[in-house]
């Protein structure tokens, strides 16, 4: 699979490499991530074509953003695609910031706000952040208890903003299939941030939501492929599935479909970041990587010549769907 090549995001006529780079491990995801490894992490990803980059305000209280700030100035700013995320708003204060996820937060608190002044807020302070006169993509960033107001306010304020061309395309960004589906009957997005639902060990976007952005023509991007960890791992004990130890059911499973990829001498890595590529909804995968290796190896990976036959073994071991889509 070429991991350079260029997908549509929606019907916009904005481009992405199919391979991105995410940028919550950026952030202080798990632990931290000092500002050179950062930048030389996204100057690696620039070196071997990757034009898609990801990142969030709340992916370390902002420290994402300030990040692809330094590793992104003096590049031409036409020549890659950024998507950034509102409904979180960044508050300094004096106070010392602690996480279950993050680690070594600057002093600001997180309030959530999807109300349109809350957006436009938001969008102006990740600028300021990002040192950027415009973000490519913004994603309502997890509205799990705000639908009603990311449709009514947040969504409003974003389609003004894109039909005056001050951003290019609008999307949501969640862990979970069912609402995502939902903003899609109900409102006009361009595309979904989905994180952690198609991947070798969770098949549940294929169901509704990636059939449903096909005939939608929507377009989905997807984050977490390795499912925060277990499947760029050794898959010995310690591991992390979605943000938390793996299930030792999980553990089992993904240890079944290495073993097919062994027999096939491919790597779990490989076939995890493909897997969902191959699914016509998806534009674009975006890992994380905390490294310039991590980086170039996720390219690697995403090139890696894999045979018919483990997609076939897999399905025949029932290890993937039938009716999933692959390579």
């Amino acid at each position: 699979m070429d991991p350079l090549g260029k997908a549509e995001i929606g019907t916009t006529g904005l481009k992405v490499t199919r391979l991105g780079l995410g940028g919550a491990p950026f952030g202080g995801l798990f632990e931290d991530v000092a500002l050179q490894q950062a930048t030389e992490s996204i100057a690696a990803g620039l070196d071997v074509g990757i034009r898609y980059f990801d990142t969030a305000p709340l992916y370390g209280n902002g420290k994402s953003e300030r990040y692809y700030a330094s590793a992104l100035h003096g590049v031409e700013r036409d020549s890659y695609v950024l998507s950034s995320k509102v409904g979180r708003l960044l508050n300094p204060t004096d106070e010392t910031q602690t996480d279950d996820i993050y680690v070594n937060l600057p002093p600001m608190e997180v309030a959530f706000d999807f109300s349109r002044d809350g957006v436009l807020r938001s969008i102006e302070d990740s600028l300021k952040r990002l040192e950027l006169d415009r973000i490519d993509i913004v994603f309502i960033h997890d509205p799990d208890d705000f639908h009603a107001q990311a449709v009514s306010e947040a969504f409003p304020a974003l389609a003004e903003l894109r039909s005056q061309g001050v951003i290019k395309a609008i999307g949501a960004g969640m862990n979970f299939c069912e609402p995502l589906a939902q903003f899609a009957r109900e409102a006009d997005f361009d595309c979904f941030l989905l994180a952690g639902r198609y991947t070798l060990l969770d098949h549940s976007g294929l169901t509704d939501l990636l059939p449903l952005c096909v005939e939608k023509k929507m377009s989905i991007v997807l984050g977490g492929p390795y499912n925060s960890g277990v499947l760029a791992s050794d898959l010995s004990e310690g591991t992390t599935y979605f943000y938390q130890s793996t299930p030792p059911e999980v553990l089992a499973q993904a240890r079944k479909i290495k073993a097919v990829c062994d027999r096939h001498s491919v790597p779990l890595k490989a076939a995890a970041l493909q897997f969902g590529l191959a699914h016509p909804a998806v534009a674009a995968t975006i890992p994380g990587a905390r490294s310039a290796d991590e980086v170039r190896e996720n390219f690697q990976m995403a090139a890696f010549e894999i045979p018919s036959d483990l997609w076939a073994e897999l399905k025949h071991e029932k290890l993937i769907p039938e009716e999933a889509p692959t390579p």
